[in-house]
């Protein structure tokens, strides 16, 4: 199956998911607490809907604007901006004539269900796949090293032995703990036998995020092909499975990291590869794609072995690295301000991007418990339209007793939506963007 048709599916799949559940954790405790649900959609129902099918009070349907979803209480300014019903006295069964706490409850539902789906998801996979662990041992040729990283004293072949003094199970992470986390030294041993521990600066995750250097250590691999992918640029040229690649545009290839950027710099131009079949040097033309891909892939070269989990195990696991995987998007947030920041927000198109080219129940069920987390804290931003929005306005009336007056949470609504709908145009245009010019 085409790859972009399966990241599609998965993306679909994983956005209904959460989505749904998402609306599930408003609607539960709305009914709960005696509030009447109008609407429960999956996707947006502008003008009609695929599907519609009233049961009790409520419309249940599936709408064909695939922007999220959305689920219409009585008597609560949102996004369908009902006016009339408004103005009409409170009913008993409406929103607005419940006590605030209900109301708070009501509105924490969906990012509160979202967390705990993302935390639930994490544990599961603890329990099913464990955790990869890649040591020192697994890791004989070392790590490439980036020239930024080279002044502190870091060097090609170096291996990962601690950070912080504390080992890592699976040292390719130590890219995520510089960038995200409080890095204050790496031991590494060089590729001579000599252990060196080298204090790192304060502020290496602002450096990593200005000189555009996310991946300072890269696993040394060598460059002989695995996997060659029908009808792409290597498959056309020629090359197989087992060719090593030797030259790439006159450039010495030692290392597999050494080829991205050649191919980077010459998207859709013709450029000679050179590399050795069963012992012969052989000589094709290639264009790397739009994307500065060959088609080709080489097997992983080291060993990736697997941590697996009891029951128990798994639920403490699976919550230690949810909160991690919080924790991190919460701190990197920071970068979505600056003016680099900006230009990188993605819509749809890297949404999809996270998920593997190829059916991955594991890649499926990774990415999708990272979104529902990254959908709980979005939502909990306090921006009128968003849950969060709610919830603000909500703390303030429990703070002062007073509700704000419905004119204001009117304005406030309609502010927030458009600035929402300008963030998802602004974002989706980005992904367009990059895939025409990029």
């Amino acid at each position: 199956m085409d790859p972009f048709l399966v990241k599609a599916i998965q993306l679909i799949l994983s956005l209904s998911l959460l989505i749904v559940l998402h609306e599930l954790g408003h609607f539960i405790p709305a009914k709960l607490f005696g509030t009447r649900v109008e609407k429960f959609f999956l996707f947006f129902d502008v003008k009609f809907a695929l599907f519609k099918k009233k049961i009790g009070d409520t419309v249940y349907g599936i709408g064909w604007l695939p922007l999220g979803g959305y689920v219409k209480i009585s008597g609560m300014i949102d996004e369908s901006m009902d006016k009339e019903q408004m103005a009409q006295p409170p009913q008993p069964w409406e929103f607005r004539s419940k006590p605030a706490w209900q109301r708070l409850i009501i509105m924490l539902g969906g990012v509160t269900v979202n967390l705990v789906l993302g935390f639930l998801i994490y544990m599961m996979i603890m329990f099913v796949w464990g955790t990869p662990v890649v040591g020192p041992d697994q890791m004989p040729d070392g790590y490439a090293v980036v020239d930024e990283f080279k002044e502190y004293g870091f060097e090609d072949g170096d291996n990962i032995l601690s950070v912080n003094g504390e080992n890592l199970e699976f040292t390719p992470d130590v890219n995520k703990y510089l960038f995200m986390r409080d890095v204050q030294n790496i031991t590494v041993q060089h590729s001579n036998g000599d252990v060196e521990t080298i204090d790192i600066p304060e502020d290496i995750g602002s450096t990593m995020w200005e000189k555009g250097v996310m991946q300072p250590f890269i696993p040394l691999q060598y460059p002989v092909l695995d996997t060659v992918i029908e009808n792409k640029a290597a498959a056309q040229a020629g090359l197989k499975k087992g060719d090593s690649i030797i030259f790439l545009n006159k450039m010495e290839i030692g290392y597999w990291h050494e080829i991205a950027p050649i191919a980077s710099e010459n998207k859709e131009k013709e450029i000679e590869v050179v590399f050795q079949r069963d012992g012969e040097i052989m000589s094709k033309m290639i264009t790397p794609d739009e994307e500065g891909q060959f088609g080709f892939a080489i097997a992983r070269g080291f060993k990736v072995d697997r941590k697996k989990y009891g029951v128990a195990e798994s639920i403490s696991e699976g919550f230690d690295y949810g909160y991690w995987t919080l924790r991190d998007y919460v701190y990197q947030f920071k970068y979505v301000f600056t003016k680099k920041g900006a230009t990188q927000l993605g819509g749809f198109g890297a949404i999809g991007g996270l998920f593997p080219d190829t059916w991955n129940w594991f890649g499926f069920w990774n990415t999708t418990a990272l979104l529902s987390i990254i959908l709980a804290f979005m939502n909990i931003l306090p921006i009128p339209a968003l849950d969060g929005g709610h919830v603000m306005f909500l703390l303030y009336e429990m703070v002062t007793g007073r509700k704000p007056n419905d004119k204001f949470m009117e304005v406030a609504q309609m502010v927030g939506f458009f600035l929402l709908i300008a963030l998802v145009l602004y974002a989706n245009g980005n992904d367009i963007y990059r895939w025409l010019f990029e």
